[in-house]
């Protein structure tokens, strides 16, 4: 399986076109061959997860294909006829754990455990509504040490709505620079003690890939 996020930064002019685009993007996509998942991204600054740090010039498709992805070129074409930058990242999957929308998406490939080169992570949660404001409170502190975190080439928030489907996509340097931050970080250390106290999440995911490509304007 091939993973590939792009992400569009579209005129200001065009921001209502790229809102069409995100109504109409899902159903076209359902039909196009050996695509196995595909969501249509928001994005943000991810600080807080509200609809504040929502950017609304920028946008993304995380697409998962078991064969060629020649079918997603019009979609593309469209998206590029409204955008003044695009990004793509191509992405093998390492590790993933928990459902997106009721799925698996991402499968691994063990080969990727090899992978000594930069390294991406994806999270996603459905927050439960009684959690909200709990997991408000919880985000600044490790958004504010995640910003200059040593080995991070990239992170944006990511999510399906402003509200309650929450994410980040995040790009490091290497393995060594994930689990630094990931797991020794007192800030985020205690952000997973707390999900597993308080129960904030209705679904969650968490899943790391070998970037195996970046293409197009550079993301750093």
């Amino acid at each position: 399986m091939t993973v590939v996020l792009d992400i569009w930064t579209v005129r200001p002019a065009a921001v209502p076109r790229a809102l069409w685009r995100m109504a109409r993007d899902p159903r076209q996509l359902r039909q196009v061959p050996h695509l196995d998942f595909h969501k249509s991204l928001g994005t943000g600054a991810g600080r807080r997860f509200t609809a504040r740090d929502a950017d609304l010039r920028q946008w993304a498709l995380l697409t998962c294909w078991s064969g060629p992805d020649a079918g997603l070129s019009a979609t593309r074409q469209r998206w590029g006829a409204i955008a003044e930058r695009h990004t793509r990242f191509t992405l093998a999957t390492i590790a993933s754990h928990g459902q997106w929308s009721g799925v698996e998406p991402f499968s691994p490939d063990p080969a990727g455990a090899k992978h000594a080169g930069p390294i991406a992570a994806i999270t996603r949660a459905r927050v439960r509504t009684p959690q909200w404001r709990s997991f408000q409170r919880a985000v600044p502190p490790v958004a504010a040490v995640l910003q200059d975190q040593e080995g991070l080439l990239y992170r944006i928030g990511i999510g399906e709505a402003p509200i309650g489907l929450q994410g980040t996509f995040s790009v490091w340097q290497d393995p060594a620079a994930l689990r630094s931050f990931a797991y020794q970080r007192p800030e985020h250390v205690a952000v997973i003690e707390q999900t597993r106290d308080t129960g904030w999440y209705s679904e969650e995911l968490f899943a790391r890939f070998a970037v195996l490509d970046v293409s197009g304007d550079a993301p750093w």
